[in-house]
């Protein structure tokens, strides 16, 4: 996982959230999935590989990320 900018990218927000709810918009390109903040979109991304973000889901999926 890596943190910075890699130039534009079309985010898009889950269709879950509103627009009054904060929430977190995913980017994909050349094989990265990329993560911002949708209230800070200039705060920041977190980049992931096709890999990190796989593991990543099938925790969420599992519950391992539950509080």
């Amino acid at each position: 996982m890596a943190e910075g900018k890699l130039g534009d990218v079309p985010f898009r927000k889950s269709s879950f959230s509103t627009y009054l709810v904060a929430c977190v918009e995913i980017g994909v390109r050349d094989g990265l999935i990329r993560v911002r903040d949708s209230k800070d979109r200039d705060g920041g991304e977190l980049t992931f590989n096709a890999d990190e973000w796989d593991a990543f889901v099938r925790g969420v999926k599992a519950g391992e990320f539950d509080i």
